[in-house]
């Protein structure tokens, strides 16, 4: 038999907004518990008279707060209803935001930790494509174990939001103090971390995934000195051919940062895309310049593909050989001309670290310098109609191995002739002023 009573009813959203919105102009000290109470009894009373007004509207009419200050607040508001919608997770602020998605700090209730949840916006949710990278994203990092890579611990869904739980890292980004220094970093201090980054990629290339947006921003620095490798939402497997495929022709990077394969959208992709990042993070880390720089993201790109790196030890003098040749194997257009595997550019890495030469790196230089001048001689061959002399013959004239036609168009012979010829019309001159002197 049905009850008589009346089944609860469930607050509204605009109580829970009103409720949260109290609770942030207090932390905010926009006004005090006793304001924001007088204002409730306010909105209280006018309720009774069938006059709603929101909470908002109150606190705006008796000054406790602007038009800009509640803009900011219910940015807050939304974010606090984020949170309400992931049960076990207490929001704590806000620690970043971009055109994917949404990363807060947050504490695990049931362990009692802190962890960082990236969140999917609500519009992105609408589209498959977005869903499925994001799961990919967070099965690619659950795969990987290791030191210097963030931790992945839960991906899911509830209340209409996908969300991605994972390590929480106290610290800063490469990108944050290059930024806040606005210097580069010292040569031992950059190796440091970028060994300890290439360390992380040498894990995940061994489980068979590319990571394709190595960059400054993906890399966290604790208080304590260690590096962590961020941001899984564009690695995939290397063997993925259907994905490869699928993603034939498009450009999958961060512009400053991106191997010259990724901007022509090739199927192969493969480990040496993430060497060529790692090169150009180390490039800007110790320079304080970004390898290549244009005003727009395809000019960038194009330069990527088409300009000659200006060595990094030419910007920053105090570099050593060493770590340049490194950026500049690492770099090279060609990926055949890279190091072949993530273990050798961190062999070389960590011999520069001791103070020894990179014994790889200038392997694979000299190579490149040596196919350099055979590509050059290459253009100078004999049967082209170009006339090779050895260095001994650059210093000398022989004229008595030429034909007359060679002998009177030699440049030393022109110059006889025309001496000859500048001689005879002086003396031509000086007879005809003699002449005319002569009295007749």
């Amino acid at each position: 038999m049905p009850s008589d009573s009346p089944a609860p009813v469930s607050p509204s959203a605009s109580t829970r907004s009103d409720s949260l919105l109290g609770k942030l102009v207090v932390e905010q000290k926009l006004c005090t518990s006793d304001e924001l109470g007088d204002c409730l009894s306010l909105q209280a009373e006018l309720e009774r008279e069938n006059n709603r007004r929101s909470l908002a509207d109150i606190l705006l009419a008796n000054g406790y707060v602007t038009q800009t200050q509640l803009r900011r607040i219910s940015g807050s508001i939304e974010e606090q209803k984020t949170f309400q919608q992931i049960p076990g997770f207490q929001i704590i602020s806000k620690l970043g935001a971009g055109a994917m998605a949404t990363v807060y700090k947050a504490r695990q209730i049931s362990l009692d930790r802190m962890v960082a949840i990236k969140v999917l916006p609500k519009r992105m949710s609408e589209s498959q494509e977005f869903v499925n990278r994001f799961y990919q994203e967070g099965k690619a990092a659950a795969r990987l174990n290791n030191a210097n890579i963030v931790g992945a611990y839960d991906v899911g869904e509830a209340g209409g939001y996908h969300y991605f739980v994972m390590e929480f890292v106290e610290g800063k980004t490469v990108y944050d103090h290059l930024v806040d220094s606005g210097k580069p970093y010292p040569e031992k201090e950059a190796l440091k971390i970028i060994i300890q980054v290439c360390q992380a990629l040498v894990h995940a290339h061994a489980q068979g995934l590319i990571h394709r947006d190595v960059k400054p921003k993906n890399i966290m620095i604790t208080p304590d000195g260690n590096a962590k490798l961020a941001d899984m939402g564009l690695a995939r497997e290397a063997g993925d051919k259907e994905v490869a495929l699928a993603e034939a022709g498009k450009a999958y990077g961060t512009p400053y940062y991106i191997s010259p394969e990724q901007i022509r959208g090739e199927v192969n992709i493969d480990f040496r895309s993430d060497i060529y990042s790692l090169g150009a993070t180390l490039y800007h880390m110790v320079t304080g310049r970004v390898p290549f720089d244009a005003p727009s993201p395809a000019a960038v790109m194009h330069k990527h593909l088409k300009d000659d790196l200006v060595p990094p030890d030419h910007i920053v003098t105090t570099l050593s050989a060493g770590i340049s040749e490194i950026i500049e194997v690492a770099m090279a257009k060609d990926a055949k001309r890279r190091y072949g595997s993530t273990s050798e550019m961190l062999s070389d890495l960590e011999a520069v670290a001791r103070g020894e030469p990179p014994l790889l790196a200038r392997r694979s230089y000299d190579l490149s310098s040596l196919a350099k001048m055979e590509k050059e001689a290459a253009t100078l061959q004999p049967d082209e109609g170009v006339e090779m002399l050895a260095p001994e013959e650059e210093k000398t004239i022989d004229l008595g191995s030429r034909s007359l036609q060679q002998k009177m168009t030699d440049p030393l012979v022109l110059a006889l002739l025309g001496a000859l010829v500048f001689a005879i019309v002086i003396i031509a001159i000086e007879l005809t002023i003699i002449l005319n002197m002569r009295p007749h």
